[in-house]
């Protein structure tokens, strides 16, 4: 398929790529902008190690063809947040309690932690496990749920 210029709002910047317009956000980004943060997992959307934030809202790139995005679309990586949000509570909770083991799918699971506490500002405990979807290999399903209502109190706190 015949490529295509595509000027992408990526992390607050405009960015040109060329692709094809079939190609997954997930390998503009990677391919195109060099930004690696973003991490292939399962190709078909479904474990959430690709999540970038589309205006704020968490979207699996491997399963979004760059051509379906609108113009002006802001994409958000984990580079672009933690760069803009360094004491973030997501990031702070994340680092407090150690929450990595391989660290493979946690650039996608912070954003759409982010993105999650947005709508849910004091979460439940059954809340987060079903607000949560990407799915972890090391299975540090308790470490990611107890940053989450740690980031959530943290937020509490910092706005009281």
């Amino acid at each position: 398929m015949k490529k295509a210029t595509y000027t992408l709002q990526i992390n607050g910047e405009a960015r040109t790529v060329e692709a094809a317009p079939d190609t997954p956000l997930l390998w503009v980004l990677r391919d195109g902008a060099k930004l690696t943060g973003t991490k292939y997992g399962c190709g078909v959307g479904y474990c959430g190690a690709c999540t970038v934030l589309t205006d704020g809202i968490p979207t699996r790139s491997c399963s979004m063809p760059v051509d379906a995005l609108d113009e002006g679309t802001a994409i958000t990586t984990i580079e672009g947040f933690a760069e803009e949000n360094p004491n973030h509570p997501v990031l702070q909770a994340w680092n407090d309690l150690q929450v990595p083991q391989c660290g493979y799918c946690q650039s996608g699971q912070i954003l759409s932690a982010k993105a999650f506490l947005e709508d849910n500002p004091e979460p439940s405990a059954q809340d987060i496990k079903d607000g949560m979807t990407n799915l972890c290999r090391c299975g540090t399903y308790n470490e990611i749920a107890a940053a989450i209502a740690h980031a959530a109190d943290l937020t509490k706190k910092s706005s009281a």
